[in-house]
């Protein structure tokens, strides 16, 4: 059985994307949440999701969610987690949208090489590509400008290596971060990028995506 990781999972786009796969019975589902004692809705949704405890920030967090994975192979990564940056510093949001996804992935990768699909996606946003090459204003902007950029850099050691990868904006979705007035449904993004997901692979692998399949413009 094919296998997906998604980081942080416990609400929004990432619980999406635990509920969409849960409907696909050849999948086994490892979820992060930062709180296991609370993994709410994510705790009930299939038998075949097995949640891990990770902050992201945390390299303790880390490094345990790496042991755990030492025998285990993952066909698909996903990495769902970042934040808006209410009530965080500047230092604290590039941390978490900029940095981590990076060292989390790279604490996975002994377990990514030996799965069958060797597929990474990440969810950036829109609001982080540069308009005439001008990093976007916010930090939130900024953060996400960041990713992408170290993104397209780390992007063509993982394709030598045989890892198809993407990045990828969900839309303006309905979630916490997006609020009740947000146009795109959690489930319309989610699917659309699970689509895009299986026409993953090595010769169009390195791009920005959006959920509707659409190419966007760094």
């Amino acid at each position: 059985m094919p296998s997906v990781i998604i980081i942080g999972a416990n609400r929004g786009i990432g619980l999406g994307f635990a509920k969409l796969f849960s409907k696909y019975d050849n999948w086994n589902i490892y979820a992060t949440t930062r709180n296991v004692q609370a993994t709410g809705e994510l705790g009930n949704i299939s038998e075949n999701i097995s949640i891990y405890k990770l902050d992201v920030v945390k390299p303790v967090d880390v490094s345990n969610l790496a042991k755990e994975f030492e025998n285990k192979n993952i066909d698909l990564i996903i990495h769902n987690a970042g934040v808006y940056g209410h009530n965080m510093t500047r230092a604290e949001v590039m941390e978490v949208n900029s940095l981590a996804p990076f060292k989390v992935i790279d604490s996975l990768m002994p377990s990514l090489l030996r799965g069958d699909q060797k597929k990474i996606a990440i969810l950036t946003s829109q609001m982080g590509a540069r308009n005439g090459g001008k990093t976007p204003t916010g930090v939130y902007g900024a953060s996400k400008a960041a990713l992408n950029d170290q993104y397209r850099i780390v992007e063509l050691e993982w394709r030598k290596r045989g890892i198809s990868s993407l990045v990828f904006h969900p839309g303006w979705v309905k979630t916490d971060m997006g609020g009740s007035s947000a146009p795109v449904e959690i489930k319309e993004s989610v699917i659309g990028m699970y689509s895009v997901l299986e026409e993953l692979c090595l010769e169009n692998s390195g791009r920005f995506m959006d959920w509707r399949g659409m190419e966007l413009s760094w």
